[in-house]
């Protein structure tokens, strides 16, 4: 008996010893370096910086390309970034800080703590807009559905008479702040009835708000002196100081013709009062890796404890079973999931969280592989081909 629990333990060694070996291969990674030169020499993309952390350690970083096509800059690994959407979930982390103080319950409607959702209406039909035949909300949202992006909100990024409204009132309107903001949002009806579909929205925007209110700080204060600051993220901020503003990549997209241009109106760098939970943080590579390896960490960096472990553990749970939602994924809160590789079509592990900026930045956390991966250029024109890409290129790498 002795033996046969000794020969057991010893297979079960060898089994985690192989899992454990798992590694990149720099041979096989040059097919990444060869992809991304080659969209560069086709006119697809400025340039990029691509970064991975496997195991603990630093196991890829490269720039490719150019930050600005007219200065002819070569991009450089601490470029800094407009990161768009890839602000959500740090947003979401700001506010579960403040879920683990006992300030709210995800099951709690927001309206408790913002009235301007009280009594939300339900468009019977999106494409009629804010002024078509609305039905009452059957239930009062709350802040696990905006977080999930189940509350009925739109983004405005479509194109029925619904998202061109919030379109209209979020981002054509001045704002002083993000108050004002979500004001705006709550005056539109919902898109559909919450807790009945995914529908991606500035939902976030919410999350930044109540952070505001449970905390007593500006948004951008709670986040530079309870996250930012403390992580070592020097280069993340919703304004960017001089010597930032030199190493800002430029906005680029496409002409008439599909020709790779720089773009007339570039990103405002520096004024920016409205602190958003959608959109609005700048960033390098490096320093959203930090926040990236912290929850990889467990909510752990450098000794100080950001979230528990069981927290995130929660928020990458899938919040949207039975909703419809692209094949092979879920959604949590903050971050989307691989639920199904075989669904997806795709190369990564099951787990895996992630999300990507509208122009065209990019990552994933992979707990299996105790990895994380980012791909960030500047394009205006958003596609998901690259954060598709990254994962290709990333996975077939891995090696025993």
């Amino acid at each position: 008996m002795k033996k046969l629990t000794l020969f057991i333990l010893s297979i079960a060694f060898s089994a985690s010893t192989l899992l454990a070996q798992n590694q990149l291969s720099q041979e096989r990674l040059e097919r990444y370096d060869n992809f991304l030169e080659s969209e560069i020499s086709n006119g697809k993309i400025p340039g990029a910086v691509a970064l991975i952390y496997k195991d603990g350690e630093k196991a890829y970083e490269k720039a490719f390309g150019l930050s600005d096509i007219e200065a002819k800059t070569p991009m450089q690994n601490d470029q800094i970034f407009y990161i768009q959407s890839m602000t959500k979930p740090i947003a979401t982390v700001a506010l579960m800080m403040l879920y683990e103080e006992g300030k709210f319950f995800l099951t709690d409607p927001v309206e408790n703590y913002i009235p301007e959702f009280k009594n939300l209406r339900v468009l019977q039909n999106p494409e009629d807009g804010k002024n078509g035949e609305t039905e009452p909300a059957k239930q009062k949202i709350t802040i696990a559905q905006i977080l999930s992006h189940t509350a009925g909100f739109s983004h405005g990024l479509g194109s029925t008479q619904q998202e061109i409204d919030v379109r209209e009132a979020l981002y054509a309107q001045p704002h002083a702040n993000i108050e004002s903001r979500v004001k705006a949002l709550a005056s539109i009806p919902l898109i559909g009835q919450p807790g009945e579909q995914w529908h991606y929205s500035a939902s976030p925007d919410i999350a930044a708000r109540l952070v505001e209110i449970f905390s007593g700080q500006p948004f951008d204060q709670f986040l530079k002196e309870r996250l930012l600051d403390p992580l070592g993220m020097k280069d993340t901020g919703y304004n960017l100081s001089d010597e930032q503003e030199k190493r800002m990549v430029a906005l680029h997209g496409y002409s008439k013709e599909g020709k790779l241009i720089k773009m007339p109106n570039q990103t405002k760098t520096s004024g920016n009062t409205v602190f958003g939970g959608t959109h609005g943080l700048f960033s390098t590579a490096q320093d959203y890796s930090i926040f990236a390896r912290m929850l990889l960490n467990g909510g752990e960096w450098n000794g100080k404890q950001y979230l528990s472990p069981k927290t995130i553990e929660l928020m990458t749970q899938n919040h949207i079973e039975g909703l419809s939602y692209n094949p092979g994924y879920g959604f949590g809160l903050g971050f989307g999931l691989m639920v199904d590789l075989a669904d997806a079509d795709l190369l990564g592990s099951k787990g895996q969280y992630f999300w990507n900026g509208a122009y065209c930045t990019y990552f994933f956390i992979d707990p299996t592989e105790n990895m994380v991966s980012f791909l960030m250029t500047q394009n205006s024109q958003y596609t998901s081909y690259y954060g598709d890409k990254m994962r290709q290129m990333v996975y077939q790498a891995i090696i025993e």
